[in-house]
């Protein structure tokens, strides 16, 4: 699984708040900060990109 932010990020941290493993806040939006999602962080991740005001993160399997 890889995660990405996409340009809709509105900077709210919700997912850093969610997932501080994966996520981070930079300047200007959120950031992945692992190339390749550990599989025990697969819901967490799955579960930031649900809750998102945004739709910001995307998920490819």
């Amino acid at each position: 699984m890889e995660v990405y932010i996409n340009d809709e990020c509105i900077f709210c941290g919700l997912c850093a708040d969610l997932c501080p493993e994966i996520f981070q806040m930079g300047d200007e939006q959120a950031i992945v900060i692992v190339k390749e999602i550990p599989p025990e962080q697969e819901d967490c991740c799955r579960e930031a990109a649900e809750e998102c005001p945004t739709d910001a993160i995307e998920i490819r399997e």
